[in-house]
């Protein structure tokens, strides 16, 4: 429901007036397929999937190959998880630049939970960025630092009902003011035509008196993802590590990866073990050889990610009050309150609620209605925690910035609801960036309160598994201080490891210093620490979602990430000997930035729109073009100098690759940088953002503004 009580009350009655309005349509063409088969290990999952037109997403290079569709898992596949909905898991597949016969797969999952996956490829990583044209519509241009640049990538809509997954498609109308999903005969809105469109979605995403139709906890869509890339994997060997080069099932599973972001910090640790887990079954006899694949991650990295409530909570008012950027978005007064009262009733229910899990919930199916009220309950309290913080009016996802925000921009999920795009990719339903039933659901049996998360990451780094976790500097919601907390957490529950290597970890890591991070020759762009395996790295003067912010840092830490290099610099070092720096905490500081203006986008009024822009939408005055709300008094917004970018079916010219030796003429969209020696930290954290592209549905933040934390 939207968040009434925010609010102003002339506002409020313009909202409680709202009573019927037809609808505009934007219902997806019928889908189209190169390929639809059965999957070669069950021949119960089915996968569907086609090249999208070319210019859909513009890549570095023309020979690029991309593959978007679905794989679609039966009712109870999932067993014994009572899993009585179809999955339909929507991905994008990305060819690396280079050699994408030989190169590493990435597995790319944005969090929410809801929030979509194409999110982190259109406006983070992915291989291209949407902008907008001289006619207003909107098309794609090529990002240099997308990390196509060095692997091959695979973005996953997941869990059910995120993005453009689904269970069973239903025509119904979206309202953008609520973000409520409905049976267009039970319409009861009087808002402006504008604010309510036509279209096809999940059926489970429509209002009911239960979320259902998707998961309810890491645990269940850890199961998904499993099942879902043993179909992806055995469809597509070519990119599977395991079976290049004509090797056998049961060959070595090298060059795979997974990063994720935000409540990524719940997902990548419980589905990193999950894969472990079935690789055990597989080789004790447990589970049928012939007809599953092994699955060794050989990174998990995580973005901005919440690991474990219990660390990071109590670091939201004190980034707040007190953070590198001088910014007091709340008193010291307020500050101390919110610690009293973490400690007095926060705490506890936390331990409440993980006592209850292990007892009658231990293997995170969410269906003991007794334990999800416990954790459900803990949510809520602790939540409380940011209510000082969002009625300062600050933005959860960058502490320099207030709300409105003013960037990135929302033209991602206009892009990807146009009938060109639905048609090129084979979408099935209309796409949503960010789905409230999904978060509903996970926040009904309070997953993100039970834990696990700091013990998974322990053992993962037992098993040789490197694990990179990256932090923005102006990030709230999961700020890095938080961050920093958890990375000591998961050091120190090494220490009881019987291989005197890895119980190392739990001395060696704290004492190994922060080191600068030379993202090129010229600045630097955070401050790393690492011991073997494991790093933590804050990243200078970028939010939350920090390829975003910084680009070319989160594309060279990642690579030097998944080639197992030195963090600081990229050398191929042995990293359980690294130079002590000496600096055993990370102190450097910064000034605000001026932000560009304000745009209102539709979809995103809720961060982006002012009251007395959200007023004059409720009131039906101005106009909407393209996803963008204008004022009367106001022109319409278009780019000032000719701007060139592919559309379906409408590509521009891009290189040809060369999969031997990189020319010079193509050199700056391939490699990554080593250096020889660090640059001075003063010409640190340029911000090289230029243009990218980001969009999250309202419907999920508004939840963090009404709740707190736990929409990330």
């Amino acid at each position: 429901m939207v968040d009434i009580w925010r609010l102003p009350s002339s506002l409020v009655a313009l909202a409680i007036a709202a009573l019927s309005v037809s609808a505009r349509a934007q219902y997806p063409p019928p889908a189209s397929y190169e390929s639809v088969l059965a999957s070669p290990l069950n021949p119960a999952v089915t996968i569907a999937y086609r090249q999208p037109d070319n210019g859909t997403c513009m890549a570095a290079f023309d020979a690029q190959r991309q593959f978007t569709g679905y794989i679609g898992l039966p009712p109870y596949t999932l067993a014994p998880i009572q899993q009585n909905y179809s999955v339909n898991t929507f991905f994008w597949f990305v060819e690396a630049r280079q050699q994408p016969d030989a190169a590493p797969l990435t597995i790319w999952l944005n969090g929410g939970p809801g929030s979509s996956s194409l999110f982190g490829l259109f406006n983070e990583v992915g291989p291209c960025q949407v902008v907008q044209l001289n006619d207003g519509l909107y098309g794609t241009q090529m990002r240099p630092f997308g990390w196509d640049r060095s692997s091959n990538v695979l973005f996953i809509d997941q869990p059910n009902q995120v993005g453009f997954s689904y269970d069973a498609p239903a025509n119904a109308s979206i309202d953008f003011y609520t973000s409520n999903i409905f049976d267009p005969s039970l319409s009861q809105s009087n808002l402006p035509p504008w604010m309510v469109a036509s279209g096809t979605f999940g059926a489970s995403s429509l209002n009911s008196s239960a979320p259902g139709g998707t998961a309810n906890t890491t645990a269940i869509a850890a199961h998904t993802l499993w099942h879902f890339l043993q179909a992806w994997l055995a469809a597509f060997p070519e990119y599977n590590p395991a079976l290049r080069n004509g090797s056998a099932v049961d060959g070595p599973s090298v060059g795979v990866h997974l990063f994720t972001e935000s409540y990524g910090g719940m997902y990548a640790p419980a589905m990193a073990m999950h894969f472990e887990q079935q690789n055990q079954l597989r080789e004790n006899g447990s589970m049928p050889t012939n007809s599953t694949l092994p699955m060794h991650l050989e990174t998990v990295g995580i973005i901005n990610g919440m690991i474990d409530s219990l660390i990071q909570t109590p670091t939201l008012p004190q980034f707040a009050a007190n953070n590198s950027y001088g910014v007091q978005a709340i008193s010291q007064t307020q500050m101390l309150n919110a610690i009293s009262q973490w400690e007095l009733s926060c705490v506890s229910q936390i331990g409440d609620c993980r006592d209850a899990v292990a007892l009658g919930d231990a293997n995170g199916y969410g269906d003991n209605a007794t334990v999800n009220a416990v954790c459900s309950r803990a949510r809520v309290t602790c939540n409380n925690l940011s209510g000082d913080y969002t009625a300062n009016n600050h933005s959860p996802y960058d502490i320099r910035r207030s709300l409105p925000m003013t960037e990135p921009s929302g033209s991602f999920q206009e892009y990807l609801n146009s009938a060109g795009v639905l048609q090129a990719v084979g979408a099935r339903v209309n796409f949503t960036g960010s789905n409230l039933r999904v978060s509903e659901a996970f926040d009904s049996t309070g997953d993100l309160i039970r834990g696990g998360s700091v013990d998974d990451l322990a053992a993962l780094l037992g098993m040789g598994v490197r694990v990179a976790l990256l932090y923005g500097d102006a990030d709230y919601i999961c700020n890095w201080q938080g961050g920093e907390a958890v990375s000591l957490a998961i050091a120190q529950a090494m220490a009881n490891a019987t291989d005197e290597a890895i119980s190392r970890y739990s001395t060696a890591f704290p004492a190994a210093g922060y080191s600068y991070i030379a993202t090129n020759s010229s600045y630097v762009g955070g401050e790393v620490r690492q011991y073997g395996n494991f790093s933590f790295s804050r990243i200078y003067e970028a939010g939350h979602f920090v390829p975003y912010y910084q680009p070319e840092t989160a594309f060279t830490l990642f690579t030097r990430a998944i080639y197992g290099a030195e963090l600081a610099t990229g050398q191929l070092v042995d990293t359980t000997n690294l130079p002590n720096s000496h600096r055993n905490y990370s102190t450097k500081t910064h000034s605000v930035r001026d932000g560009p203006a304000p745009t209102c986008w539709l979809r995103d009024w809720v961060l982006t729109c002012s009251q007395e822009e959200t007023r004059a939408m409720l009131e039906s005055r101005g106009h909407v073009m393209n996803g963008i709300y204008i004022q009367e008094s106001k022109s319409d917004p278009l780019p000032t100098t000719s701007v060139t970018a592919g559309r379906p079916g409408s590509p521009v010219t891009t290189p040809t690759r060369s999969k031997s030796a990189v020319s010079s003429s193509t050199s700056v969209l391939t490699g990554v940088y080593t250096a020889t020696n660090t640059p001075t930290p003063s010409s640190s954290a340029i911000l090289i953002a230029d243009g990218l592209d980001m969009s999250l549905s309202w419907g999920i933040l508004l939840l963090f503004l009404l709740t707190g934390y736990d929409i990330l």
